[in-house]
């Protein structure tokens, strides 16, 4: 039988009167990671704390390979092989990168004269930080120059300079760019295999079902759920953690985090270069520094413009939907119902006896009216499509693609996910618009013969919009400023709501000829 690396017993822990952790049990295995997720307040700082010294232990038993423990101090518990990585880094802010990865565990050039081996420490320095966004030529940079996230870098190096047998990870990743919290994942998968075990916190779901084998859910103190990985979705975690399977309560916070991650990543490029900007200027200098503080609001002040642009476009073409919807509404229910009362009018009068000879012009002009009626259901159905309102995307889809290819003489294959269900009406009406927007555009300068579409989720919990053609193709990238002149404004408009849906928009030449076009945004249910 394997033993437990780690064994958290009835573990229950107090400040005061609050009781922060209530009996919380479950056990780690070597070489095992463990996600550890909950809401603000649930307890998760406090445990890993708990385990690693920082606060005594109230009620319960901690035991490390089987001995149970309780340290008094940090380097108790490093002497144990216990590493806590903390939200706020634990540096001495005058000593310099290399010292503080070494402090307390300095080598020495020999036993006898305790003398320490700099040029040692700082090459295996320099082996640590080969990946991390952290230049050579700053390892002697006292901390107290560093930006906040070298910082955080420093302290997950000095954790990862004496490997340990258990690392905890307190929400740090947040504090770093997409490339290093990449990194620093890769690192911790790869000392699993050697045997460590860890225990992570974070709230990126990508990151937890991607590296960790277990997930631990903590809710109000107590151990909600232990769950494998494999065997739970985003979804299961979020109820969990929120106490409710109401889904109007649960999708929002998915929406929020995924959101949150979303455009950290997108946002990863502009924080380099104010990181490279940082470094390149002399730390000292008050004006470089005044520079880097107003380039810092300008960056802010550009974010939340940009944000309520977006929302005011979001406002925009919810009204355009809206006013669309009414005037299909009002076309139908009275122009159309007009006319034809019209033409029923017109047909008892051409049975009139006493009309033969009007007959033949009574016929034309019901026959004129006819296909009035016929043009004006057409432009209520492309104004708001009924389909989608009584039976759903994915109906109005199959209505408006096979209707679109008959009328165009086309071959059309249409392949939607049998599990999409209803989404909220904001996104449905969305992708409609996309769908239809891209099959005009193969009408009007494709000149294809069959044309291919999909509806699918993606193993990321996305929606993903696909469709190709047999055309004549299309010059990879286009360039949008000019189509934009050329009046083209398909291209335009599919893109602009692809990023109002916080998704993207990917274009590409089709290997059997042709043209694809690739939408992919995010789920309303990403555990669908």
């Amino acid at each position: 039988m394997t033993e437990k690396l780690l064994e958290v017993q009835a573990l229950s822990q107090f400040f005061g009167d609050l009781q922060v952790l209530d009996n919380l049990t479950f056990n780690l295995e070597p070489g095992e990671i463990i996600g550890l997720v909950g809401r603000r307040g649930s307890g998760k700082s406090t445990l890993l704390e708990t385990i690693w010294g920082a606060n005594h232990i109230n009620q319960g038993r901690i035991l490390i390979n089987g001995m149970q423990i309780s340290f008094s101090s940090t380097a108790q518990a490093h002497a144990n092989g216990v590493e806590l990585i903390t939200q706020v880094p634990q540096l001495v802010e005058q000593l310099n990168i290399v010292e503080n990865i070494f402090l307390g565990r300095e080598i020495y050039k020999s036993l006898f004269f305790r003398l320490p081996d700099n040029n040692r420490m700082y090459q295996q320095v320099k082996e640590l930080l080969t990946d991390i966004d952290i230049p050579y030529n700053i390892l002697k940079e006292p901390i107290a120059n560093l930006t906040d996230e070298q910082r955080h870098l420093v302290a997950i190096a000095r954790a990862f300079s004496h490997p340990p047998a258990l690392l905890l990870v307190d929400d740090v990743l947040p504090n770093l760019s997409f490339h290093n919290q990449k990194i620093i994942l890769t690192n911790i998968k790869n000392l699993s295999q050697k045997g460590l075990g860890a225990i992570i916190i974070s709230d990126d779901f990508k990151h937890l079902f991607r590296i960790t084998d277990r997930i631990l859910v903590l809710y109000q103190g107590k151990l909600a759920a232990d769950l494998r990985t494999k065997d739970c979705s985003p979804r299961d975690i979020v109820e969990l953690m929120v106490g409710s399977r109401n889904r109007e309560r649960v999708t929002p916070i998915i929406w929020a985090l995924e959101s949150y991650h979303s455009a950290k990543k997108q946002t990863d490029a502009l924080f380099q270069r104010q990181a490279v900007l940082h470094e390149n200027l002399e730390a000292s200098d008050t004006l470089n520094r005044q520079l880097i503080k107003k380039l810092s609001e300008q960056v802010k002040v550009l974010d939340n413009l940009n944000t309520a642009l977006q929302e005011t476009q979001r406002r925009l073409l919810t009204e355009r939907e809206e006013e669309r919807k009414a005037l299909a509404r009002e076309l139908h229910d009275l122009v159309i119902q007009d006319l034809l009362s019209i033409n029923y009018r017109l047909e008892e009068i051409e049975d009139n006896e006493k009309l033969k000879k009007q007959r033949k012009e009574l016929r034309q002009i019901r026959d004129t009216i006819r296909k009035a009626v016929g043009d004006l259901r057409q432009h209520c159905r492309d104004l708001r499509p009924p389909t989608i309102d009584n039976h759903g995307l994915s109906s109005a889809i199959r209505s408006h693609v096979q209707e679109w290819g008959e009328r165009n003489n086309i071959t059309v294959k249409i392949d939607i996910d049998p599990n999409l269900g209803r989404l909220p009406e904001t996104t449905e009406i969305s992708i409609f618009r996309i769908i239809q927007e891209g099959v005009n555009n193969i009408s009007k300068h494709a000149t294809a013969q069959n044309v291919s579409l999909t509806l699918r989720q993606t193993a990321a919990n996305n929606l993903l919009v696909s469709i190709s053609d047999d055309g004549k193709g299309f010059d990879i990238p286009p360039n949008l400023a000019d189509l934009s002149e050329e009046k083209h404004f398909g291209l335009i408009g599919i893109s602009e709501r692809a990023a109002l849906l916080s998704g993207s928009m990917n274009i590409k030449s089709s290997p059997t000829g042709g043209f694809v076009l690739e939408v992919e945004i995010p789920s309303p249910h990403p555990s669908m």
